[in-house]
């Protein structure tokens, strides 16, 4: 008797909804996957560089997510690898216990495939990851690794976080999904702090059925983080994926600083845009001038404050094995007074407050989530300044890729909702996806 021949390899840069219906029917398939990820990584890696560590072992476990690798962001504790936080001062630092989102992650199922390169306490001194679009420009920071890795297709799914622009920035910059879910919807337990009342988990996949399936499943609270803030509860089919919201009314957002943007990120704006309104959308400008003029002085306070406190002692013990970024963060956080900081925090509230009034008669909000493509060089990992109101107020984002820059680099869109209206604003995004219909497809760095 013959045996029966294996079902091929999923292609590369599948998505996670996509591989759980193959492994449906082939669970041989998915004992398969992780380790040819694994191999496919090995090979890539010397030129990507998106990774501080890799698995051993990549066996398969039981759980709605069994045979999906996800790779893990170096803030985010793992009690089985270390977890460097980009930083020389946690070289060899293995933690006792996995972060409460990696022992979730675990307790799904989900094969925890390795630690990708941040900048340093993701903040802004970058690590050596490349774009696998350009290997002469960045990824973009501080989830450097994580959206490398997702664009390359080594991993379906990857966490990242985000305390200014760190997932959707990244995310638009490698052509891939990011999702910033509301403030608090994911608990931080385990992940290292940069700034508390800004810090976020997020998600970089291929689609939006993907991390909208990954928040489903992942989004809760525990007793340990204080700011946390339980999303309404809903469930994700990876057969079905999400329900798209037809036809939504979108308030489009450009902002003051829109003249900055790249000609071409501007003609992508605009061509998607078009695309939406022909295909049945309402489509209105929205200024929101007070939360544009407002929000980067108050989150520089806030983060800067917040940092200080964190970092001071630290860079005082290590002077030689912290960089001299992180010295000014602090140094520049000293400077602030207390009234700064309240001032910033009570801004922060308020604006949280008046999103749901301003966004009255919108479904989302469509804006920019960069300045165009990915700089040049690995210095300068891009600027956060469109990513910032949205995690300022703690609202949920999604950037989805929509076309390509001058030098061949990805666009992207980003697509704002109400705090905790995640589901909402993905099915906004489900349906803007759709309508676009544009896939960026592998970089070459794989092949």
């Amino acid at each position: 008797m013959t045996e029966p021949t294996p079902r091929p390899a999923p292609k590369v840069g599948a998505g996670v909804c996509d591989l759980l219906r193959q492994f449906r029917s082939d669970e041989g398939l998915a004992d398969r996957y992780a380790a040819r990820c694994l191999d496919k990584t090995r090979v890539v890696e010397p030129r990507l560089k998106a990774f501080e560590y890799l698995p051993t072992d990549v066996k398969r476990r039981p759980g709605p997510l069994s045979g999906i690798p996800v790779a893990i962001k170096d803030i985010i504790a793992t009690s089985d690898m270390p977890t460097t936080n980009g930083s020389a001062v946690y070289r060899d630092h293995v933690p006792e216990r996995d972060a409460w989102v990696v022992e979730r992650l675990r307790n799904l199922g989900a094969t925890i495939f390795g630690k990708t390169v941040t900048t340093e306490f993701a903040w802004r001194h970058p690590g050596p990851t490349v774009n696998p679009w350009n290997p002469e420009h960045t990824p973009g920071g501080s989830s450097s690794g994580s959206a490398a890795a997702v664009a390359a297709g080594l991993v379906p799914l990857a966490l990242g976080s985000q305390t200014l622009g760190s997932v959707i920035r990244p995310a638009a910059f490698n052509g891939i999904v990011g999702l910033k879910p509301s403030y608090g919807a994911i608990p931080r337990i385990g992940v290292h702090p940069l700034s508390p009342s800004l810090d976020h988990v997020g998600f970089f996949a291929r689609r939006v059925d993907d991390v909208a399936l990954a928040l489903s499943l992942i989004a809760g609270t525990s007793d340990g983080d204080v700011h946390g803030r339980p999303l309404p509860a809903f469930q994700i089919d990876p057969a079905q994926g999400v329900a798209p919201l037809a036809k939504p009314r979108i308030g489009i957002v450009r902002f003051a600083k829109f003249s900055r943007a790249e000609p071409e990120q501007q003609k992508v704006l605009d061509a998607s845009i078009e695309r939406l309104r022909s295909a049945g959308a309402v489509l209105e400008d929205l200024a929101l001038a007070d939360l544009d003029e407002i929000n980067w002085t108050a989150i520089s306070t806030i983060m800067l404050c917040e940092g200080a406190a964190i970092y001071s002692d630290l860079v005082a013990r290590f002077p030689d094995r912290t960089s001299d970024v992180l010295k000014k963060h602090v140094e520049t956080g000293k400077t602030k007074t207390a009234i700064e900081y309240l001032h910033a925090k009570a801004a922060q509230e308020k604006r949280r407050a008046a999103l749901a009034t301003d966004m009255k008669g919108f479904d989302a909000l469509l804006t920019l989530p960069a300045f165009g493509e990915a700089p040049r060089g690995l210095a300068w990992t891009g600027d956060a300044e469109y990513c910032a109101p949205w995690t300022f107020v703690g609202a949920p984002a999604v950037t989805l890729p929509a076309g390509f820059g001058k030098n061949g680099l990805p666009l992207g869109i980003q697509i704002v909702g109400r705090y905790h209206e995640d589901l909402h604003v993905l099915r906004v995004a489900k349906w803007v996806e759709t309508v676009l219909d544009f896939d960026p497809g592998v970089p070459g760095i794989v092949g």
